[in-house]
This record gives C-alpha cells, sequence and structure tokens, in this order.
C-alpha cells in the first residue's frame, strides 16, 4: 500500500501550494491564464531526470503521454479560471465528486477496450470510495453558495479532463518506466504552456509596455521567489502523485482522486492556522455550524482512509 502513503503526502504537499495558490491569484497574478503559463513552462525542468532512465517508446505512447500532458494542463487552466470567476465552495465540492467517478468510468471504459481484467472493487473498497467522496465535498460546501448552471458545467468539464488524463497517465506507465513517462507527459504540459503565449493575456504580461494592473512576476522578485518555491512544493506534490498513479493497480486508480479529502483536511488546517497567524494575508472566518460540518467531512475521510489502509 505504498501508493496510498505516498498519496496521502502528495496532497500535504498540494494543501501548501493551493493555499499560496490562492493568495497568488487572488492579487499579484489577476488572471488563470498567466497563472497557468508559468506553471506549464517551468514543467520542461522534468528534462533534468532524462540521465536517470529516459526511453524512447513506441509512437503511440509517446503520443499518448503528450496527450495526458497536454489535457492536464487545460484541465489546469479551467480550474484556475473556475477559482477566479466563481468561490471555490462553487467549485471544488463539485470537482471533488465528480473526478473519481470520472476516472473510474474511464478505467473500466480502457480495461474493457483493451480487455484488461480489473478485480472489482469488494462492498468495503465501495464503502470507502463513498466515504472519501463524500468527506471531500462535504468539506468545502457551503449552504449559501450553491452550484449554478454555469459553475455546474465549468466544475464537471475540469474534472472531466483531468481524470481522462489521470487514466492517460496510468496507461502510459503501464507501458513505460516512470521516469521516462513523467518527462514525456511533461513535455506535453509544456507544449501547451508555449501555445499560451498566443493569447492576449499573456503577452501582454510578458511583452507589452504599456501600463498594467500589475507588474509582470518576474519584475517583482519576492513574488517570483515565493512563485518558483511554492512551484517546487508543487511539483514534488505532482513526482509523489505520478508515483503513486504508477504503483496504484489500474482498477484503484479512482482512489488516488477520491483521497483528495485529505488535502481539504489539511488546507483547513493550514488555512485556519495562517488566519489567526496573519490575518492580513489570509482571513478565514468559520462559524459553529461550518466548524461541525468539517469536523464530520474529517471523520468521513478518516474513515474511508481508516478502512482503505486495513484492506
Amino acid at each position: 500500500m505504498l501508493w496510498l502513503t505516498l498519496t496521502i503526502i502528495s496532497y500535504f504537499c498540494s494543501a501548501v501550494a493551493s493555499v499560496v495558490d490562492k493568495i497568488l491569484l487572488s492579487g499579484p497574478i489577476p488572471k488563470p491564464k498567466i497563472y497557468a503559463f508559468y506553471v506549464g513552462i517551468l514543467s520542461i525542468l522534468a528534462l533534468v531526470l532524462i540521465p536517470f532512465g529516459f526511453q524512447v517508446p513506441p509512437l503511440q505512447i509517446i503520443f499518448l503521454a503528450l496527450f495526458a500532458g497536454s489535457i492536464w494542463m487545460i484541465g489546469m487552466i479551467y480550474l484556475f479560471k473556475g477559482l477566479r470567476q466563481f468561490e471555490a465552495s462553487r467549485i471544488i465540492p463539485a470537482i471533488g465528486g465528480f473526478l473519481p467517478l470520472f476516472t473510474l468510468g474511464f478505467v473500466r471504459l480502457f480495461s474493457w477496450q483493451a480487455k484488461i481484467s480489473t478485480p472489482l472493487l469488494t462492498s468495503w473498497h465501495l464503502l470507502s470510495f463513498v466515504l472519501l467522496i463524500s468527506g471531500s465535498v462535504l468539506i468545502n460546501l457551503q449552504k449559501d453558495k450553491r452550484l449554478t448552471a454555469k459553475s455546474l458545467v465549468l466544475s464537471s468539464w475540469t474534472a472531466f479532463l483531468l481524470g481522462l488524463s489521470f487514466t492517460a497517465i496510468k496507461i502510459v506507465f503501464l507501458n513505460q518506466s516512470f521516469i521516462s513517462g513523467i518527462i514525456w507527459t511533461r513535455i506535453g504540459v509544456f507544449l501547451v504552456a508555449l501555445v499560451l503565449i498566443f493569447s492576449k493575456e499573456v503577452q501582454e504580461e510578458i511583452f507589452s509596455k504599456k501600463r498594467r494592473s500589475h507588474q509582470p512576476m518576474f519584475k517583482k522578485p519576492k513574488l517570483a521567489l515565493v512563485f518558483l518555491a511554492n512551484q517546487a512544493v508543487g511539483a514534488i506534490s505532482g513526482i509523489l502523485q505520478a508515483l503513486a498513479i504508477y504503483l496504484v493497480p489500474l482498477g484503484m486508480l479512482a482512489f488516488v482522486n477520491a483521497l483528495e479529502g485529505t488535502k481539504y483536511v489539511f488546507v483547513l488546517l493550514l488555512t485556519t492556522f495562517l488566519s489567526l497567524k496573519f490575518p492580513k494575508i489570509l482571513s478565514e472566518t468559520l462559524s459553529k455550524k461550518v466548524i461541525l460540518q468539517k469536523i464530520i467531512a474529517t471523520i468521513l475521510i478518516v474513515c474511508g482512509l481508516t478502512i482503505l489502509y486495513c484492506l
């Protein structure tokens, strides 16, 4: 069950990166395409892994790896867009509910088409799956922040893209070594980032000399340093999650998504600490009802996790 431990550690790192993302997206970097561009460009640093196990697989696997990376990047753009347009409490619960289901569906579809036998989930597996998803949705849900048609479409589309990417990455890992699979998928991420150069927002950020509402990030050393450090944490999270995907049995792949609820528990703890310690940077006010809701959600996640560990 090494994949399970790696998944939880990766979500802790992701929680740290998400909190910093929230701070950056709320002010210094106001446009999702710009933020996604910087994230994607840095993915080319995966090329430093070439001496440690790079391979040239069959052409169809190369295309699949590039596709997986590209779709992941596009999914992240929509995620950033959703976080910018709507409250996180509208977007995150829907994505957290849809993503494991899409991944499970894609895995079953691939297994059926490729005639690969994947063991059926036991009743205990299903119970753990339901508890993890329920906790993930509940911990982010707010009664006064109901889903609108637009936010629901955006959330489901984002989950669809990320679920497709997860499944494609797993298929790549079934046919490639871990290091080689990481490199090829990250090249796909980088290619989408290059395409973003043609967008008006990114061109204005990098090339325009007109007055902006904010300075380009690379002209603000402290902000750039925070961004790069945060991307390093995010990169560690991505590598650990990819390693978990590499190790997890195909039939259990959706659990990597379902376990994302652990990330939100970490986010809750981090944001609560920061809001108390640094209220000017991040404000987090929680009523008694919200605290009770998040405690119940955390219990559901812990119960689902415990069942999974015991199987």
